[in-house]
């Protein structure tokens, strides 16, 4: 009875939700768990593949329930906004769009039962036509509402990206923020009108609270398109993303205080977090995680659920909420995800089941009515923080009924 409390709980107190932004790897569903997205099986590396390519995406999750369900799996394809194109389904891919997950697991020595689903595309059943964003939607057989979606897209490079990030902005100079600046080169390339026909997304450590769309070049050359100095391309610098591990049952490993197993199952109890007021260096991962456990063996079904305990020792702060962030939370602010303040030991709390492995994390600030999380509040902001920056650039001719995926460039803030 007590081995599906948590199950039951999560059910009755978080409901399926309907997806809040069509752009984001996530699950809506509370009985789906670490939903990871691959290009290749490799870990960390953009959600991109080449048009024609040789390449696949790996994507996977856990249901909670243990025993088998029959999930499918349909595809869509998506405008640089991530809103459905005006394209027929025979004019993105091959197949049927109604595909069934047959690749899966059972859980093995887990003391959290859970089932393991993994599905790879293109396939010998499918194939990708055409560039631009696709999101995947995994349904409950017999269900229309989806209870998770995959996002990735399909470049056919056409156009060049220079990029640079600067700590030199026209808000301060070397202290808080961080410039983005961006060059787009398409000689070569036909297009006759480049400032209208060309859309961009900008992005920051893959968050997309913080994206920026909507850009008009602040300069133009021969075949040449320059943002530079663009007000709309400074970003909060943030922290470094803090870290922890828990991959053994009973070894507190990196940043983990102690662990603790209470007849049902294990808790990962880590060192309590503080507020932070200077820049502090670590070689973080920008919010990823990597499922793995201590012997490294059948990773995908051998590693165990722990509860997983969050705390951040600070003040309260009025007009909004922190939320623990990063891959490990889709990125998103989640209520599961929303942190109780307690009054007498004066700090943030959250308890959350993870699967073993390496973990990044922040902690943001939700103002109320904002859907931006600020950074300053828990974790400040540095100069000095290296984040990851993606621009991707779309292209629609006129009369083209989609926003073609036509150049890419991501970049490291030194």
């Amino acid at each position: 009875m007590k081995k599906t409390l948590f199950i039951i709980q999560t059910l009755l107190t978080s409901l399926i939700s309907l997806p809040t932004s069509a752009q984001e790897n996530t699950c809506f569903s509370p009985r789906l768990k670490t939903l990871q997205v691959k290009v290749n099986g490799e870990w960390g590396e953009p959600l991109l593949m080449l048009l024609h390519g040789q390449n696949q995406m790996e994507i996977s999750f856990d249901d909670l329930q243990a025993s088998y369900q029959r999930y499918t799996y349909t595809i869509t394809h998506c405008n640089a906004d991530w809103t459905q194109s005006d394209l027929l389904t025979s004019e993105y891919m091959t197949g049927f769009n109604d595909q069934l997950i047959d690749d899966y697991e059972p859980s093995i020595g887990t003391e959290m039962s859970y089932c393991h689903y993994t599905f790879i595309l293109p396939n010998e059943d499918t194939q990708l036509l055409v560039s631009g964003n696709y999101r995947v939607s995994i349904f409950e057989d017999g269900d229309d509402t989806p209870v998770a979606q995959a996002c990735f897209s399909i470049i056919e490079p056409k156009v060049g990206v220079d990029m640079e990030v600067t700590a030199n902005t026209d808000i301060d100079t070397y202290t808080t923020h961080q410039q983005v600046n961006f060059a787009v080169n398409y000689a070569g390339y036909k297009v006759s009108n480049p400032v209208n026909e060309f859309r961009y997304i900008v992005q920051q450590n893959r968050r997309w609270d913080t994206h920026i769309s909507d850009l008009r070049p602040t300069l133009m050359q021969v075949n040449r398109l320059i943002f530079n100095h663009n007000r709309a391309l400074i970003f909060d610098a943030g922290n470094e993303y803090r870290r922890f591990e828990i991959l053994d049952e009973y070894v507190p490993t990196m940043r983990v205080d102690r662990m603790y197993y209470d007849d049902d199952y294990y808790h990962a109890v880590l060192f309590a977090d503080e507020q932070r007021t200077n820049y502090l260096y670590d070689q973080d991962q920008n919010g990823r995680y990597l499922i793995r456990n201590g012997d490294n063996d059948d990773n995908d079904t051998r590693s165990d659920y722990f509860f997983t305990h969050f705390t951040l020792q600070m003040p309260q702060v009025a007009g909004g909420d922190v939320y623990l962030f990063g891959d490990l939370t889709d990125n998103q602010f989640k209520d599961e995800y929303k942190m109780t303040y307690n009054l007498i030991d004066h700090q943030y709390e959250l308890i959350t089941p993870l699967k073993q492995g390496s973990y990044n994390y922040m902690y943001l600030f939700l103002p109320d009515g904002d859907t931006i999380g600020q950074t300053q509040q828990c974790d400040g902001n540095f100069h000095q923080t290296e984040n990851e920056y993606y621009v991707y650039v779309y292209h629609r001719p006129f009369g083209l009924r989609y926003d073609k995926l036509v150049g890419f460039q991501m970049i490291k803030s030194q």
